[in-house]
């Protein structure tokens, strides 16, 4: 148990923040000793497959990062506190020409002593390690110790590879969050390579709605392959769900719909319903364009 293990913060040198750091690991490449070696702290292994790097920089100077809760403000990085550091997900890819990729997928959160991750509206901060096969070593070609902070209880959602160009990849998290009791609502956020780096590019609102039980809602996204656009292609977004205004006693809370079916819902005793929108590459950030197309069924 957590509490049996007297959890020791190692202190590590500034130098483990350089993005351009150089590391070559041999096949088969393990991700939590690759990231041991990204974040040499102490390793620690609990129960529930609790596995986290303890560690601490007492030379680095904490720099912003985004946290897309909002509730607290941006997170300074690396936490004065101490940072445990988990693996999130280990991605294997390849390309067009048959070039061997991995991605290593990594959270931060603030050290505790009980191995614990907590904070309601805290998210977890995500880093991202890329490597490419050359023979029989993984090389990497790119090292962001932090990119910003999603989910709750400083946890960030697992992120999925997604092909958004031609050899061009990213990957979307579903940011699910909300009060004790009240609705759960999920965001489709983009991260991608942009600038020399990567950050979030688009951020869907009404994804995603769930512990409501007059109403609830998910999403799928799909990329437009039509040849038209090399990189960035555009996006679409559907979202399903029902409607029932017999439940409305048994919510808890107040939900706020989707302008869509707001009108709908206010003339209607229920209905099924499918909202689609379309997001296009605009400058720096994808954006809705032209008007969602709504349609409904079941109605009564």
């Amino acid at each position: 148990m957590a509490q049996e293990t007297d959890i020791q913060l190692k202190n590590i040198s500034d130098t483990i923040l350089n993005p351009k750091r150089i590391l070559k690991v041999s096949e088969p490449l393990d991700g939590i000793k690759t990231i041991q070696k990204l974040f040499p702290g102490n390793l620690y292994h609990f129960a529930d497959k609790n596995n986290f790097i303890s560690w601490k920089c007492k030379a680095c100077k904490p720099a912003p990062f985004l946290d897309v809760n909002g509730v607290e403000g941006d997170q300074l990085f690396p936490y004065t506190e101490g940072v445990a550091t988990r693996l999130l997900a280990n991605i294997d890819y390849k390309d067009s020409k048959g070039n061997q990729f991995k991605i290593l997928a990594f959270n931060h959160s603030v050290h505790d002593e009980d191995g614990l991750q907590t904070g309601r509206f805290s998210g977890g901060l995500l880093g991202l390690a890329k490597f490419a096969k050359n023979a029989n070593l993984w090389e990497m070609l790119s090292f962001q110790p932090a990119v910003a902070a999603f989910g709750a209880f400083a946890q960030c959602p697992t992120p999925k590879l997604v092909e958004i160009g031609e050899d061009q990849f990213a990957f979307t998290l579903l940011h699910v969050n909300g009060g004790a009791g009240g609705p759960f609502e999920g965001w489709l956020y983009l991260v991608a390579g942009f600038d020399g780096k990567y950050q979030p590019i688009m951020e869907v609102d009404n994804y995603q709605l769930t512990n409501v039980q007059s109403i609830q809602w998910s999403g799928t996204y799909t990329v437009m392959n039509d040849n038209a656009k090399k990189h960035f292609r555009d996006i679409i977004v559907k979202t399903t769900g029902t409607f029932n205004k017999a439940l409305k006693a048994q919510d808890e809370f107040e939900t706020n719909l989707p302008e869509e079916i707001s009108t709908m819902a206010k003339a209607k005793m229920s209905f099924n319903f499918e909202i689609e929108r379309r997001y296009a590459f605009k400058g720096k950030f994808y954006k809705m364009i032209d008007k969602p197309i709504i349609k409904f069924s079941n109605v009564k």
